[in-house]
């Protein structure tokens, strides 16, 4: 069983400064892109996402941007594939299926922003798809969002998704722990 890394939508508009700023998005930024070091140097596959903004009243991931650029922790190599996507599903309307099924990847560990969003939508994807699935949830960041006239912190929100998806769809895990169980050395 082959295993891949896929980095959802760690782009410059859900960092400080960017139009769509995440609870945590450094933090889990720097996160992923450890465990993306790690997954190169197991010379292990490895997959980008990237949203462009493909609705006429969109704020972020605007085309010909420096926010829709993926950010630096996680800047892809020559080589890596990246699907560009316009849905929170990263599979709907792009190849990554058919590029996993090439690859012959089976576990699927997703890193990404947001947590409640595309990470949310990717995972049940692929599992939807017949993937294993693992999602690291300290390289995952999301925000506050209002429902019934509650606010509910980032916090709430990124723990009440991961915990939906831990039910059925993935494994949940911090990404020491998935090094611990990869058997990488983390230094």
């Amino acid at each position: 069983m082959k295993t891949a890394l896929l980095l959802v939508d760690i782009q410059n508009d859900y960092f400080p400064g960017g139009r769509m700023e995440l609870v945590g998005s450094p933090e889990a930024g720097r996160r992923a892109g450890e465990l993306l070091s790690l997954f190169r140097r197991e010379n292990l596959p490895v997959f980008h996402i990237q949203h462009v903004a493909g609705r006429k009243d969109a704020t972020f991931f605007l085309p010909d941007t420096t926010g829709v650029e993926i950010h630096e922790t996680v800047r892809p190599l020559p080589g890596e594939a990246v699907f560009r996507k316009h849905f929170p599903n990263s599979f709907r309307d792009t190849e990554l299926l058919p590029l996993l099924r090439d690859a012959d990847v089976h576990l699927l560990v997703v890193c990404g922003m947001m947590t409640h969003m595309c990470v949310d939508a990717t995972v049940r994807a692929a599992f939807d798809h017949g993937l294993e699935c693992v999602t690291v949830r300290d390289a995952c960041a999301t925000k506050g969002l209002a429902f019934g006239g509650e606010e509910i912190p980032a916090g709430m929100v990124h723990g009440a998704f991961l915990a939906a998806l831990g039910a059925t769809y993935s494994r949940i895990v911090s990404a020491s722990e998935l090094a611990a169980q990869m058997g990488w050395p983390t230094a």
